[in-house]
Parts: structure tokens; C-alpha cells; sequence
């Protein structure tokens, strides 16, 4: 399972960065999990748009899909005829992205396929376990299988034992990490520290942590250091360079 980050930048894209998404392969499949601010332009750096097989999307804020709009025009206004691209999310997570164009314009180049937390998911030769997890909003952490590999995802999330369950004896957990160390009271219930994406993946068994979800300007070492303190593992932050292979 090879994966390619795209973004890993919280709430809007810094200079240079993206907000989330990751590229996910295996076996000559391509699963996209988000698609925020700023992701397309780095994703077509590596494959063209109608090279993607789907897409599954953690939850409606833009930051993690966003980007889903130049996505679609990318693969539905081309003179060549491309099926239609599976796009899996929670129920109305997408209403405001797919209202950006006209109606009808984009039908075409999408199929779209809701699914409620808790639903096994089976794309090409990706099973993907979703699991609500804690945000302001809905949201569907990820367990994505292939090829005997297995990462997790949270998408954004506070903390909660459903974090643990999600990246039981993963290869990877990618977590949220919003902040290094103490997140703001009044959004502890929603996000996660670095420090505390690192103790749940040791309490998970994970193999490896990849902190995601950073708060733009927050020093990528700042956040590597916190989770440093819980998890022995190898630990990336994400982002373009990024990359890794299970």
C-alpha cells in the first residue's frame, strides 16, 4: 500500500502546503481520502484526474473537501468520456461543495454514494471500516485495508477510545494533531493534540504515526516533539515529502 500525501495544513492551506488528503494505492487502484484546499494542484503532480478510482471523504468541512469541485471539473469537462467517479460520504457532508456549480453540470462525473458511520465500505481492493468519531460536525474515521496492510485516518477528531479501537495493531495511524501539546478548552472535545494522536496510537498497538491536521505556522518539529513523549514508534508529519510505502 503505497500512500502519497497531499496536505496535511488544518482549517485553510498555508504558502506552499495543502490542506488534507492523502493518496492511497494498491494493486493499481487509487483511493483518495479527502480532497481539501489546495490538494487538486498537488494530486496532478502524480496521476491525472481520471486515473483515480474513488473517493471517500471523512466529513463536510472544506478543508477536507473543498478541493472536490476542481476535482470533478477536471475529470467531467474534458472532451474525453470518463466514467463516472464513485465519491463515498455521510449523508449531506457534501451538499454545499457539490452546490458550487450549476445544477446538473457535473452529474456526469459523479457517483455518488452515502454511507452512514459504522458501514463497511468495498472499493477495488480497499475494505475501509468507517467509525464516527467526535468533531463539531460528523465525521468518519477510516480503516483502510489492502494486501494484509491496514491504516487509519481520523479525519479531524478529539480524543476518544473509538480513536484506539480504530487503529488497533495498525501499519499507520494518520491522527489528527492540531496542536502540539494543549488544545484550547473550548475545542478540546473536537480536535486532538499532537501529544495526544501519540498515545493513542501506542494504545492502539499502531506501528507507525503520522500527525496530520496542523495548525498553519505550527513548527512541524513542535508537534513531532510533543508526540515523541507517548509513542516510540516512527512518527512523520504530513506533508508533500511525506510519502511512505506499508
Amino acid at each position: 500500500m503505497k500512500i502519497t500525501v497531499l496536505g496535511g495544513c488544518g482549517a485553510w492551506p498555508a504558502a506552499g502546503a495543502a490542506c488534507s488528503g492523502f493518496l492511497v494505492e494498491h494493486d493499481g487502484h487509487r483511493l483518495l481520502l479527502d480532497l481539501g484546499y489546495a490538494t487538486v494542484p498537488e494530486l496532478l503532480r502524480h496521476v491525472t484526474a481520471d486515473q483515480v478510482d474513488a473517493v471517500v471523504i471523512s466529513h463536510g468541512h472544506p478543508d477536507h473537501c473543498a478541493d472536490l469541485n476542481p476535482f470533478l471539473r477536471a475529470r467531467g469537462l474534458t472532451a474525453e468520456s470518463v466514467p463516472a467517479l464513485p465519491v463515498y460520504a455521510l449523508p449531506g457532508a457534501l451538499d454545499a461543495v457539490l452546490a458550487l456549480d450549476r445544477p446538473g453540470m457535473l452529474d456526469h462525473a459523479l457517483a455518488l454514494r452515502e454511507f452512514s458511520a459504522g458501514d463497511r465500505l468495498s472499493i477495488g481492493p480497499f475494505t475501509v471500516d468507517t467509525r464516527l468519531l467526535p468533531h463539531w460536525v460528523p465525521n468518519a474515521g477510516m480503516r483502510v485495508a489492502a494486501g494484509g496492510k491496514v491504516l487509519a485516518y481520523t479525519g479531524d477528531t478529539g480524543p476518544s477510545p473509538d480513536v484506539v479501537e480504530l487503529a488497533r495493531d495498525a501499519d499507520l495511524l494518520i491522527a489528527d494533531a492540531t496542536y502540539p501539546e494543549v488544545v484550547p478548552p473550548e475545542d478540546a472535545a473536537f480536535l486532538t493534540s499532537a501529544r495526544q494522536a501519540a498515545r493513542q496510537a501506542a494504545d492502539a498497538g499502531a506501528a507507525g504515526l503520522m500527525l496530520t491536521h496542523l495548525w498553519p505556522g505550527t513548527p512541524p518539529e513542535a508537534a513531532r516533539d510533543a508526540a515523541v513523549k507517548e509513542f516510540s514508534g516512527p512518527i512523520t508529519v504530513a506533508a508533500k515529502e511525506a510519502g511512505l510505502s506499508l
